[in-house]
């Protein structure tokens, strides 16, 4: 019998993430509190985000609105990463990017996990930036799964081509 295996991840669904902005971006333009702040949110670049206001407040707050806008739209927390506004003339600017791919620290880390607390006959390997999770249990694949979902990562993780 051939080894069951699942690739993890970290991507994040473009088209969701531009939904977001949209949204965000519609409700901007609309609430109340952001009249008379110019405050805009847009993209600057593949994986960046911009948001301009005329307040610091209204900068942070612009921010809230599009992070609740990413998680209606389930897009992990984990996968945005807002700076501080900046002061830039009469306007504050934000910037934020999106994090994809699994790094090597956090691939190590991932794999030691996996290796001191997972079951025995896991085998882990790196490819790139995802890490594939063999087994001859299915079922040790599913508690590889829960004991990831349960760990406090400092990034966002999917788990595909499960097989």
């Amino acid at each position: 019998m051939a080894d069951s295996s699942f690739d993890i991840v970290s991507k994040v669904d473009r088209q969701e993430v531009d939904n977001a902005l949209n949204q965000a971006a519609k409700e901007l333009s609309t609430r109340f509190d952001f009249r008379g702040t110019d405050t805009s949110i847009s993209w600057k670049g593949e994986e960046t985000i911009e948001l301009v206001s005329s307040t610091e407040e209204r900068a942070k707050a612009a921010i809230d609105v599009f992070k609740e806008k990413l998680v209606r739209r389930d897009i992990s927390m984990k996968a945005f990463d807002a700076g501080e506004p900046q002061a830039s003339g009469k306007t504050y600017k934000v910037t934020g990017s999106l994090k994809q791919g699994i790094d090597q620290e956090h691939a190590k880390k991932i794999n030691k996990l996996i290796r001191d607390d997972g079951p025995k006959g896991v085998k882990t390997q790196i490819q790139g930036d995802e890490i594939r999770v063999s087994s001859k249990k299915r079922d040790d694949l599913q508690a590889v799964i829960a004991l990831l979902k349960g760990a406090d990562l400092d990034v966002a993780l999917q788990f595909v081509n499960y097989r």
